[in-house]
Formats: structure tokens, C-alpha cells, sequence
């Protein structure tokens, strides 16, 4: 077999692999293990090439930042951060249409500027969200789809690891990808703010809690001092400034910023009496266990592209894109909705691996703007963490939930309006490539 033919059957063979239920790293690297070893004739190359990926790739200083990162999150999540955020989010949304499932956005916004980990987000706020929504007279499934869709905030707004991730398989700037998420991260956020402003207004019944005396007993519930906001937020804005303040200013690198992050929450944590030594060695143990698999993945991923390279499918399969005549909204086109498939059953990081190395080359005669490219990839990859059968947000959420009485149909269907949503934003960022390089 030509390479051509080597390169096709050996993408065929992970996605065959994958569906199947295999592990994705296994797959990935297995299959590319394989293809070299049949394209070379003896086991040195593929051997060689598994040493590269996982010793000369991973030694490199910016994948320190990933760690760090994770464990800012995670220290974040048990110091009820989110829950004070939520709590002063209500607050100020009070007498909002939809106000609760407002705050909520809000909230979420506000965590993912902190965390960048989706599922942390759609952990917290489904302890700290949807029993208040519930208590208030919002419906179930209105709830538990706010909370989902909010979620996926954590993965573009910065300090997201999946913009970490897609910058160190780009050879892109951690801080322009961090740059690049903010503005569309927001107008996610706003849309949502809106759809569930046009719901409370249009189909008040659907998500409940909108009548006279539940948005009296919200208010009621709801008030804070200004003593109280400024206690709840203070940890907040300390650590935005310590993180995102040292990026943008120039003070520290990302890797740098992480590290500072991961202190100022440790710090956090330990003032407010959160952080007990049971809890401090299970976040620790949860941070090795999401970094070892982050890792390995890349490891896999990095195999897998560097096959791609020998076989010279991607070089191939761009000019036979090329020739079709589609053009570049047309190559896209066919990009995200291979994204969204690929996002039914796989996580947005093995989703970025396995896309970004077959699609870049295609991508770079276009004279694209890689940034741009990345924020679409991320966006529409996120959506996958809200379809079925996988939708790993809504699994977090059912697993989460202190209400056993809602179904895991009830989380993708009340998810379902948000998706719609984030694939008109996606739409939205792909005709205007300049909202996402606004700061660049």
C-alpha cells in the first residue's frame, strides 16, 4: 500500500477503534505505533518515534503550565468560590427576568475566569445552582440545561486548558489564545443571557419560578451588604488580577501565572478553612490523575501527527480539498460538522488532537489566521459536550446531582437550547474572524 492508502486506513481504523469503546490515547497510539511499523519494515522507527513523543514533547517548559492550571481549578472548586460568586450573581440579577438562571451565567463567567475547567464548573453549580432554582419554582429541566450550558463557558474564556492544549499542538502563543478567547467567551455568555431573558418573557411556564410570589421570596432571600459582596468577591478578583493581570501585563509568563494561580488559590483555600489535609491530598491525587491522562494523550496525539506527516495524507487530502472547489466556507463547513459528530463521543482534548494535525495543513493556504482557526475549533468542539450520547458536561451534572428525581433525558434536553445557541455564536465567529482577534 502507498502511504496515501496507509494514512486513510489507519484514521479509519482509530475512529473505528474509538467507537468501539477503546481508550482514545490506546487507539491513537496504537494505530500509529502499526502504520509506521508497516511504512518503515522494522519496530526502530515506530519505537523511536513513541520515544520522541513522549521524552523530547512533554519535556518542553510550557506543558508545565497544564498542571498548574488544573490544580488552580480544582483548589478553586473546594474553596466555595463558586458558591459565593453565585451568591452575589443572584444578588445582582434579582429582579431580572429568568433572574436565577441569569446568575447563573453570570456566575459561571465568572468561575471559568478562574478554573478554565469545564467540569469543575459543571460540578459546582449543579450542588450550588439547581437546588436554588428548584427551591424557587424553576422547572427541573430548565435548570439542569442553564448549568449544563453555562459549563462550557470554562473552555474558551481564559485561563481554559483546551486553549493551552490547542496552542501547544499550533506552536501558537499561550497568551494570544488566552487574548483571542475573551470576546467570544463573553458573547457566548450574553447569548445566553439572552435565550434565557426570551424564554422567561415568551415561555414563562417552561422554566418556571417566574410568577409574582416566587420572584418576591427570591428577592427576599437574595439581599447582601456591601460588606458581604465585597468578602464574597475579594478572593475572586485577587486571583483574576495575580493570573490574567500578570499575563496581559507582561509580568509573568503563562506557565509562570499558573504557578502564581495554584499559590494564590492555596492561599484562598487556607484562609477560608476549606482546604483540611484528607481534601488537600485528594486534590492533589485528582490533578495527577487529569494531568496523567491529559498527557498521555498528547503523547498518543503527537504519534498520531507525526504519522500523518510520514504517510503525506494531509498534504494529499489538502489538495484533493483544493480541487474540489469548495473553498474555504465550504472546507469549514465541513470541519465543524465533523467536530460535532466527533463531539457525540469523544472530549473536546482527543477532539483538538486528532482534527487540528489532518485539518491544519488544508487550512494554511488559505492564509488564515491560526488564532481565529483555534477558537473555532474550541467552540465547535463544545458543543459535543452537550449532545448525546457522551455530552461529558451533562454527565458531570447527573452524576452531581443532589436531586435524584431529574433524568439524564432531562439534562440533554434542558442542555439542548444552549447547543442551538453555541452553533449560531459559531456561525457568528466564523463570518467575523475579527471578533476573535480584537486583542491580538
Amino acid at each position: 500500500m502507498t502511504g496515501m492508502e496507509v494514512g486513510l486506513i489507519s484514521v479509519i481504523a482509530i475512529l473505528v477503534l474509538i467507537y468501539s469503546g477503546m481508550y482514545v490515547p490506546v487507539a491513537l497510539g496504537l494505530v500509529s505505533f502499526l502504520s509506521v511499523w508497516y511504512l518503515r519494515g522494522s519496530t526502530e522507527a515506530p519505537i523511536y518515534l513513541l520515544t520522541l513523543a513522549a521524552s523530547a514533547g512533554l519535556e518542553e517548559y510550557h506543558y508545565g503550565v497544564i498542571p498548574l492550571f488544573v490544580l488552580m481549578g480544582l483548589l478553586v472548586s473546594q474553596c466555595d468560590l463558586g458558591k459565593d460568586i453565585y451568591e452575589v450573581a443572584n444578588f445582582a440579577m434579582r429582579k431580572v427576568k429568568g433572574g436565577l438562571g441569569v446568575a447563573t451565567v453570570a456566575a459561571n463567567t465568572a468561575f471559568a475566569a478562574i478554573t478554565g475547567v469545564s467540569i469543575a464548573s459543571a460540578s459546582v453549580f449543579a450542588r450550588v445552582s439547581v437546588p436554588e432554582m428548584r427551591r424557587f419554582g424553576y422547572s427541573p429541566r430548565f435548570a439542569v440545561g442553564v448549568v449544563a450550558g453555562s459549563s462550557v463557558l470554562g473552555m474558551l474564556i481564559p485561563p481554559s486548558v483546551m486553549l493551552i492544549i490547542y496552542a501547544i499542538v499550533t506552536e501558537l502563543s499561550v497568551a494570544d489564545m488566552f487574548k483571542a478567547g475573551i470576546v467570544p467567551g463573553l458573547i457566548l455568555a450574553l447569548s445566553y443571557v439572552a435565550l434565557i431573558v426570551c424564554m422567561a418573557v415568551f415561555f414563562p411556564k417552561y422554566i418556571g419560578g417566574q410568577d409574582a410570589k416566587s420572584r418576591a421570596y427570591a428577592e427576599q432571600q437574595s439581599v447582601l451588604s456591601g460588606m458581604e459582596i465585597t468578602k464574597k468577591i475579594a478572593p475572586f478578583l485577587v486571583l483574576i488580577l495575580l493570573v490574567l493581570g500578570g499575563i496581559y501585563g507582561g509580568l509573568f509568563t503563562p506557565t509562570e501565572a499558573g504557578a502564581v494561580g495554584a499559590m494564590g488559590a492555596l492561599i484562598i483555600a487556607l484562609l477560608k478553612r476549606k482546604l483540611t489535609r484528607p481534601v488537600f491530598w485528594r486534590v492533589l491525587g485528582e490533578t495527577g490523575n487529569i494531568v496523567a491522562s491529559l498527557l498521555l494523550l498528547i503523547v498518543a496525539a503527537t504519534m498520531y501527527s507525526r504519522m500523518l506527516a510520514i504517510t503525506g495524507l494531509p498534504t494529499e487530502f489538502g489538495i484533493w480539498l483544493g480541487g474540489t472547489d469548495l473553498g474555504l466556507l465550504g472546507i469549514l463547513t465541513i470541519y465543524v460538522v465533523m467536530l460535532i459528530i466527533m463531539g457525540t463521543i469523544l472530549d473536546t482534548t482527543s477532539i483538538i488532537l486528532i482534527m487540528v494535525p489532518l485539518f491544519l495543513p488544508v487550512m494554511i493556504p488559505y492564509d488564515i489566521n491560526l488564532i481565529w482557526f483555534g477558537i473555532i475549533t474550541i467552540v465547535g468542539a463544545e458543543i459535543g459536550l452537550l449532545t448525546p450520547p457522551l455530552g461529558i458536561s451533562c454527565y458531570v451534572i447527573k452524576a452531581t446531582l443532589p436531586d435524584k428525581d431529574i433524568s439524564l433525558f432531562d439534562v440533554f434536553a434542558g442542555a439542548f437550547p444552549f447547543a442551538v445557541v453555541m452553533l449560531l455564536v459559531l456561525i457568528l465567529l466564523i463570518a467575523f474572524p475579527a471578533i476573535s482577534l480584537i486583542f491580538i
